[in-house]
Order: structure tokens, then sequence, then C-alpha cells
């Protein structure tokens, strides 16, 4: 049996992306260098019979995933598994979060001009983000930072492969205008804009950081920042 079968099986059977070496774990006489060249021999097979998936590298993982130019195809199945829709508010959180990691509510807040408890809410619970420490300022504010989630749901390798920080003013400005956007179209069907992304389906966070302590974070006197942002 082909190495590229063996790895072909173990990835196609996973719900969630796998380490080098733990597909390894499959075979007593694979290592993890047997099973980066099989997928990148798998890689090159789908490229070459144009199928419509690829084992994408998602953080330290690999997953066998349907190419994104087929994605309205299968939004029309009820079967087939939705990522959680993010509103621009949570994108724009998301963005400065990935970039500034590890990084205050207050500081995010300074960036977007608004509250952002409500959105740190629903991503934590969205595991994209997680508490990573606490800051040195008063009251020792949490610190927040991107999951392997996030790196998953995006397709990234990891933070290296976001745009270079000195395109994030143009990223951003182009989620305000989606959010304008969507806000104006909610205004004429006669919706109150929302403020921030509804909260998801999905249960409580596991993790231990409370609606309160999200609320009432020491805030510790602002001085107007200078320069660029980023």
């Amino acid at each position: 049996m082909r190495v590229e079968q063996i790895v072909e099986a173990t990835l196609f059977a996973s719900q969630t992306p796998l380490r080098a070496d733990e597909i390894a774990r499959a075979d007593e006489h694979l290592t993890e260098e047997d099973v980066v060249r099989a997928i990148q021999t798998l890689r090159d097979e789908y490229e070459e019979s144009e199928r419509a998936f690829q084992v994408y590298q998602l953080g330290d993982g690999y997953q066998i995933l349907t190419r994104p130019e087929y994605a309205p195809y299968l939004e029309r199945f009820d079967s087939v598994p939705r990522a959680p829709h993010l509103s621009p508010a949570a994108l724009e959180t998301l963005a400065i979060i990935a970039y500034r990691n590890p990084i205050g509510r207050i500081e995010i807040e300074d960036v977007r001009g608004v509250s952002a408890s409500s959105v740190l809410r629903t991503l934590l619970d969205w595991e994209l983000v997680e508490v990573v420490g606490r800051g040195d300022g008063l009251g020792r504010p949490l610190l927040y930072g991107v999951t392997q989630n996030f790196l998953e749901h995006f397709g990234l390798k990891d933070l290296s492969d976001l745009p270079s920080s000195d395109e994030l003013p143009v990223v951003l400005g182009e989620l305000q205008q989606a959010m304008e956007a969507e806000q104006a179209a909610q205004e004429v069907e006669g919706m109150e804009p929302e403020t921030g992304p509804s909260q998801p389906e999905a249960g409580p966070s596991q993790l231990e950081v409370s609606e309160a302590e999200l609320e009432t974070e020491p805030v510790a006197p602002r001085e107007e920042a200078a320069g660029e942002v980023f």
C-alpha cells in the first residue's frame, strides 16, 4: 500500500486538522518526513487532476477541504456544515487582535472607537480568540489573542500569512464600508442596525471569563494617540 494512500485515508477520515506526527501514527514504519512528502504528492495529484478538494495546511496541521470556489454550490445543502457568519464588527475586531496579539479590551476600543465587550464575548464563544494573560496596567486587564481555530477558520498556516501591517488600514477601511452598507440595508428594511454580531448557537465558552469581568475591566486614564495606530 502506498504511503500516499495511508495519509489520504487518515486525512479523509478526520474532521479536524492533523499534524504530521499524528498522521505518522497510522503505521509504525511512517515518519513525519514520509507524511510531508506524501502530502505534497497528493497535492500535486489533486492539482493535476483538477479535483474539487485539496490538502490545506491549517496552523500546524493538515486537512482535506473542498476548494473555496465550490462554496456557493455547497451552501445549497443543509447537511453541509457552515462556518459561523462573522459581522464586519467581528472581522474588524479579529483583525486588530491578530495584528496586535496580545491586546487588551481597552486598546481594542481605542482603535475601533466603540465598545468591544459584546463582540469579544461572541469571539470567545466561537473560540476564535482566547485569553492569553493579563496586562501590567491598572487592575491587570485581560489580554486577548487569536486561537488555532482562527487559523483554521481563515485557512492560514500561521499569522505570517496575514497581510502586512501596512495593509491593515486598507483592510479595516473595507470592513468599515461593509459595516456601513450592512447597517444601511437594515435601515431600509426598517430594522435596527446591529452594533455587533449576534450570539452564536454554540454553548457557553469553556474559558473561565465571565461577562461581568469583560464589562468591568478597570479603565486606566487614556492618553491621546500620536501617529499611526499600527
